[in-house]
């Protein structure tokens, strides 16, 4: 039976509702033991609060996703040699769905109760092994709010329909609409825009690129400097959503690049296609967000392929960033 879009839309978001109240349950209950590592896997370090979700998330599909839209579930914490289905025990050549999903972006913000982590999903048809993050047609990003917020929002689109945009009051548990705007500025001048550079690892070669790019628009120490603001939100997801509500202007990551260049082959602590799975959004609100050379994203489906991407709040930021950062990759990298 061919899926209803709309309705595969409103499944990811009551997921990421499920995965949210779980947390919040938890650590209502013990909060300390979010930080325990609980595993180091190929694709990242798997911490105490991110096995928390992962039962709820297998019960979830098991109870509410339709027995008539069998779907191959491709997860952090699940390896990519591991067929996870529902209906249990389905072929994933009898699967219709691919559902990527990150359940936790921003595990290091929530588990230190820091800052907003994002679950994250999308879905694209099933094409096997030649699934691409170009195939998702429906993604979905809710907030993980940290103790102290009141306010969860969640971010959802199908292709080519737009985005729906609300807030989920934690205190009365009621919705409301959320006004998304990203930002219509046509240059950098007092705003937000960073290339990513969270860890230790490859943070010079980073800071290098992203100072020769400002050099080359004119703004490096222009009236005494501090025209562009930095922000390193440690999280994708968080990233797309400071595109999506208007503050920030650029946000990529060139991580996969310069980590190959300084010998550290596909490195663990790069973007994966789970945490970019829903770039569809930021695309369905008028953004751009595409690979370091302006090409579109397409790496596969899976839990491990490195990811560089760059993210605009509008095309004419794209256009204005896009030959200058191809010419400094090809230059550094």
């Amino acid at each position: 039976m061919k899926p209803n879009l709309e309705s595969a839309r409103k499944l990811l978001c009551a997921l990421q509702d499920h995965i949210r109240d779980t947390l919040v349950a938890a650590r209502a209950k013990s909060a300390a033991s979010f930080a325990k590592i609980a595993a180091v896997t190929a694709a990242d370090t798997i911490y105490q609060v991110d096995k928390i979700t992962e039962d709820a998330i297998f019960a979830w599909f098991e109870a509410h996703w339709p027995k008539k839209w069998p779907v191959q579930l491709v997860m952090e914490g699940i390896e990519d040699d591991e067929a996870v289905t529902f209906p249990r025990g389905t072929p994933v050549a009898k699967t219709i769905w691919k559902c990527i999903m990150d359940p936790i972006d921003g595990t290091r913000n929530l588990m230190y109760d820091k800052r907003s982590a994002w679950a994250l999903a999308a879905i694209a048809p099933q094409r096997g092994a030649r699934n691409t993050l170009a195939d998702i047609t429906v993604a979905a990003m809710t907030e993980l709010s940290t103790s102290k917020m009141w306010r969860s929002d969640q971010l959802s689109a199908v292709r080519g329909q737009g985005v729906v945009a609300r807030s989920f009051d934690l205190r009365d548990r009621k919705w409301s609409k959320l006004k998304l705007q990203p930002s219509r500025a046509t240059d950098f001048e007092h705003g937000f825009a960073s290339i990513a550079r969270f860890f230790p690892e490859g943070k010079e070669l980073l800071g290098r690129i992203e100072e020769g790019l400002w050099r080359e628009l004119g703004l490096l120490g222009k009236r005494g400097g501090q025209l562009v603001f930095d922000d390193q939100y440690i999280s994708t997801g968080g990233q797309v959503y400071e595109l999506l509500i208007g503050h920030d202007r650029m946000l990529g990551d060139i991580r996969p690049p310069v980590y190959a260049k300084l010998g550290f082959g596909n490195a663990s602590l790069c973007c994966h296609p789970y945490d970019i799975c829903t770039a569809l959004i930021l695309q369905e609100a008028g953004g751009v967000i595409e690979m370091p050379d302006g090409k579109p994203l397409r790496a596969p489906l899976d839990t491990t392929t490195p990811v560089a991407w760059m993210g605009y709040a509008n095309p004419t930021l794209a256009k204005k960033i896009r030959p200058i950062l191809k010419r400094l990759l090809k230059e550094h990298c």
